[in-house]
């Protein structure tokens, strides 16, 4: 019964007509229940056949679509002959089991109720179950008929934004207002944010949906639903080629199909080259670019300047689809307003309060301290662990208030400096900086005074603004502390130490280490230390 549901649900009906004279095929066949079929050799050769499949798969039960794809190597049986005559091959059916993709319905989209009434009498599991969802789409959503690939692999941000799940976009108007020029554009109206990770551009198409949501966006984009796409569910259980094309493909279509459908595709990086085969030109980005190009679909990517380098710029047309905004790094004025918006949604999470000098001092020591990243993710963390750090502290349930000296211990163990250089303020660093070089360098007074004379004239704005702060040649024979001084200097003003050892670069052929390799070379899309350093 079973083996016939499965025919009837997901192979076409055949049609036979009767030739004069023939009795092998008769319209008074006896019915189902008077068969008496005998367990032949042939039989007991097709389960063993299934069951090695089942075994080969890693599961534990035999279904009936098992048993079909064992009957096509019986290729002298009627079963064969029937189905093949009707365009039903095994692959066909190997395709269907594996991922649900069947030919009689190409688009993926069709329901599971089907299959599984065909299943309903056999004691499956969840597992098993999910194999058999069509294209891959999440079993609690197969379930209503036919589901949308907008919901199988999106998040929609215009929902999240209703329900009060983002966090406000403070400041970035120049960068919104220019994001939303882009996308009232007739072609090519497809902004692309570039900035350094955690500067805030997947904030920036957040902030749009919250406009779009709260009727404060422009009339061509009031109607506009922002969809992001979720590249962890559309790769997720790609087992073949060209599955993850064909969702891709289908996310476009349904985005076309949208009254106004926007797709944000954060890290959009990590398109160029997916699906891609070795030594193959066709990935997921060239998909895009039809859709791109002729309006039909309105994107918004980010990515960094590193990725942008490495992926866009030699990919020209897709590029050139792209309109690029530069999302700057904030300054220090602009995190402590950025932290002032956020505070709320931390006091509520961790039932404390933030004083403004928590806020000011958790920005600018984030700033000055914590290197290798950028305001303001950097100090939203510093707010998020020392609320983080005080409620764990407390013992009792009752509103804690934060002060400056939480944010110094935090930003000293995050920064992995001491903490009476934390809360030490830079006047006092200044003018304590010569003293405190002479303690741990012994007999180059001489040097360090140059130094530390050159560093206060700049803190002071006399130096001029378009030359370094100092630009000195240590001097001496090993070991009398050229490289110490300067050490020392990076470690109590709480800057990177950036160090190069020309005895490494001797050769000619070195140099390429530190401006990068010339075309043609390996390395050639990459930076060099020197110039990636600056």
């Amino acid at each position: 019964k079973d083996l016939e549901q499965f025919l009837d649900q997901h192979c076409p009906r055949v049609r036979f007509q009767k030739a004069e004279g023939d009795d092998s095929i008769s319209g008074n066949a006896p019915p189902y229940d008077s068969w008496k079929p005998e367990f032949t050799l042939a039989c007991h050769r097709l389960l063993q056949r299934a069951v090695i499949q089942v075994q080969s798969a890693g599961k534990d039960t035999v279904t009936t679509g098992n048993v079909l794809v064992a009957i096509f190597n019986e290729k002298d049986s009627h079963a064969v002959y029937f189905m093949e005559s009707q365009g039903t091959t095994q692959f066909d059916v190997i395709n269907y089991l594996s991922h649900g993709v069947s030919k009689f319905d190409p688009t993926g989209t069709a329901s599971k109720d089907s299959s599984s009434s065909s299943t309903s009498n056999r004691s499956t599991t969840a597992k098993e179950d999910s194999e058999m969802d069509i294209d891959g789409l999440p079993k609690d959503g197969s379930k209503q008929g036919k589901q949308s690939p907008l919901r199988a692999y999106c998040v929609n941000l215009n929902e999240r934004a209703k329900q009060g799940k983002m966090d406000p976009l403070i400041g970035r108007d120049d960068v919104l207002e220019r994001a939303i020029q882009v996308l009232c554009r007739r072609t090519k109206n497809n902004p692309l944010f570039i900035g350094e990770p955690g500067v805030g551009k997947t904030a920036i198409a957040d902030g749009l949906a919250m406009r779009i949501v709260e009727g404060k966006a422009p009339d061509l984009l009031k109607d506009a639903i922002i969809f992001s796409l979720d590249m962890g569910s559309l790769l997720a259980g790609t087992k073949f080629r060209g599955d993850f094309e064909e969702r891709l493909k289908a996310v476009v279509k349904a985005l076309e199909q949208e009254k106004h459908g926007i797709l944000f595709i954060d890290e959009i990086h990590t398109l160029v080259g997916a699906g891609a085969t070795s030594g193959g030109s066709m990935d997921a980005s060239n998909l895009l670019k039809p859709a791109l190009a002729n309006g039909s679909l309105s994107c918004i990517g980010s990515t960094t300047y590193k990725e942008y380098r490495q992926h866009f710029e030699k990919d020209r047309a897709l590029a050139r689809r792209f309109q690029k905004i530069d999302v700057k790094e904030p300054s220090v004025e602009d995190a402590i307003k950025i932290l002032e918006g956020l505070k709320t949604k931390y006091e509520e999470h961790h039932n404390v309060k933030y004083s403004s000098a928590a806020v000011k001092a958790a920005a600018e020591l984030s700033a000055r301290y914590i290197q290798g990243r950028h305001l303001p993710d950097k100090a939203i963390d510093v707010l998020d662990e020392v609320g983080s750090r005080v409620r764990i502290q407390a013992k009792d349930s009752e509103t804690k208030n934060i002060k400056v000296t939480d944010v110094e211990r935090v930003v000293s163990s995050m920064a992995q400096v001491p903490s009476q250089s934390v809360n030490s303020q830079d006047k006092t660093q200044l003018r304590d900086l010569e003293k405190n070089l002479k303690s741990v360098v012994f007999g180059q007074d001489k040097a360090i005074e140059a130094v530390t004379t050159a560093i206060k004239l700049s803190r002071t704005g006399l130096a001029r603004e378009n030359k370094p702060i100092g630009s000195y040649l240590f001097a001496g024979p090993t070991g009398v502390g050229k490289t110490e001084v300067t050490k020392q200097l990076a470690h109590f003003l709480g800057n990177n130490f950036i160090r190069f050892d020309m005895s490494e670069y001797m050769e000619k052929h070195a140099v390429s280490r530190l401006v990068g390799a010339p075309p043609g070379y390996v390395g050639y899309e990459e930076g060099g230390l020197l110039t990636e350093a600056v």
